[in-house]
């Protein structure tokens, strides 16, 4: 795999059902996904190592971008979801690696600017549900 452009990656969110809108304007963005674990160990474990149990732990998916609003469109579906704190559907474009897709909330929301500058804004999304992958 070659290098990617960080710009390439893409945080959609869903506007109209199967119809999702590019959050305009993010300069960075960084998703995490985690699963966490289940300690399984008790006497009999061998050698006393740390077994854990395979799929039994919490697994979610955080997302952090920020940037500046660019569109009207984007800016008003990312403000509605965060007061409405309903969980909306979003989509994540990694270039050759995959899709990821599903519910999320937006946990932060924040705003910012500098008086000779432009506005910017910062936001955290967490998974509230089953996350999809699809390779591309």
């Amino acid at each position: 795999m070659t290098a990617q452009a960080g710009k390439d990656m893409l945080l959609k969110i869903e506007g109209a059902p199967g119809v999702f809108v590019t959050v305009a304007g993010l300069r960075a963005r960084t998703i995490s996904l985690n699963a966490r674990t289940v300690d399984a160990t008790d006497g009999d474990s061998a050698g006393r190592w740390r077994e854990l149990l395979a799929g039994a732990g919490v697994r979610s998916a955080a997302v952090s971008g920020q940037g500046i609003f660019r569109d009207a469109a984007s800016d008003a579906l990312v403000r509605e979801a965060f007061f409405d704190q309903a969980a909306k559907r979003w989509r994540l474009i990694v270039p050759d690696f995959g899709v990821l897709e599903g519910p999320f909330l937006v946990a932060a929301l924040e705003y910012a600017g500098e008086h000779e500058g432009e506005a910017t804004f910062a936001l955290s999304l967490a998974s509230a549900g089953a996350i999809g992958f699809s390779a591309v």
